[in-house]
């Protein structure tokens, strides 16, 4: 086959010589390209440059941002997609149960491209009024969910990569602190016609966990698949403990997540339209996008080719 990787070497938490391993088996049984991402955007440039040349499988080896790049490059293609663990957290790859050690997880993907373990899957994506979409793989942020993101990305490279879970949870209290907490920030309002008002952040999910805390998933919309459409969690209360334990839910039972006065779940949703009250932050994939009057969400179904370990169909 003809692969493509694409490398973030800046934002990879891999070594220069696990790279070269990786370069190496990959090319043995293929016609393999190589190339490193050099600015933001550039891997759906590469991926729909790649995608017009016949490239039969894009091999991701980076973080979720770089990997949300080249979803967005490839979608609607027959190109094919590959994620390999380069960042710090990987949910999209976790969560397809791709093997957290990037050797183990291109010995992976070589058996699955020997035996086409090739899977079509749904995308969720965003469009701002007269504004260009941006597809999402595990989830969308809204509100307080991506200024935590947005505070994050101010930490700079360096912690992302060597401290990226403790900067997260630093970020969340930081931003919790001086985020209001009386007055929503935008209504949602359902393909199906009903309204969820008064929400301070919600999180669009397109497949569970939201994210993972070290190896621990935080499954936010159990719901949510691979095969099924979005699924939305909207919080029209900000309260500590509606906060706090609501995450502690979300790494547990989920009962609390589920119970709590003031978090409003719905499932199967093709559709949303985010009306604010006033801007909002929103962000993508772990990607902070800025703050924006109001947004179009949607399913769109057979979007995207995968390529998966040979226990996921």
């Amino acid at each position: 086959m003809r692969l493509l990787l694409i490398a973030n070497a800046v934002a990879s938490s891999v070594t220069a010589r696990r790279r070269v391993v990786i370069r190496k088996a990959l090319a043995a049984d293929h016609d393999l390209e190589v190339v490193e991402t050099t600015h933001r955007g550039h891997a759906t440039e590469l991926a729909v440059d790649a995608a017009a040349r016949g490239i039969d499988v894009i091999v991701v080896l980076a973080g979720d941002g770089t990997l949300n790049e080249a979803a967005n490059g490839v979608a609607g293609t027959t190109t094919a997609l590959a994620p390999l663990p380069g960042g710090s957290t990987n949910v999209y790859a976790q969560a397809l149960g791709v093997p957290r050690d990037v050797v183990d997880a291109a010995s992976v993907l070589l058996q699955s491209l020997e035996t086409h373990n090739f899977t079509r899957v749904g995308v969720g994506a965003l469009t701002p009024p007269g504004g260009a979409s941006r597809r999402f793989l595990f989830h969308a942020g809204l509100g307080f969910d991506a200024a935590v993101i947005e505070r994050v990305e101010r930490f700079g490279q360096p912690l992302k990569r060597l401290a990226a879970h403790p900067a997260h949870v630093a970020a969340a209290f930081a931003t919790w602190s001086r985020f209001d907490r009386r007055h929503p920030s935008f209504d949602i309002e359902l393909g199906d016609g009903e309204r969820i008002e008064g929400c301070f952040f919600a999180v669009v999910s397109k497949i569970t966990p939201y994210t993972y805390l070290g190896e621990r998933p935080i499954h936010v919309a159990p719901a949510a698949g691979l095969h099924t459409p979005l699924a939305v969690t909207a919080f029209t209360r900000l309260d500590a403990l509606t906060l706090l334990g609501g995450s502690a839910s979300a790494m547990a039972s989920g009962r609390f997540l589920r119970r709590r006065r003031g978090v409003v779940h719905r499932h199967d949703v093709e559709s949303l339209r985010v009306v604010g009250r006033r801007p909002f932050p929103h962000q993508v994939d772990g990607d902070f996008l800025g703050a924006i009057d109001a947004l179009d969400v949607r399913h769109e179904p057979d979007a995207l080719t995968l390529v998966t370990p040979t226990t996921i169909t």
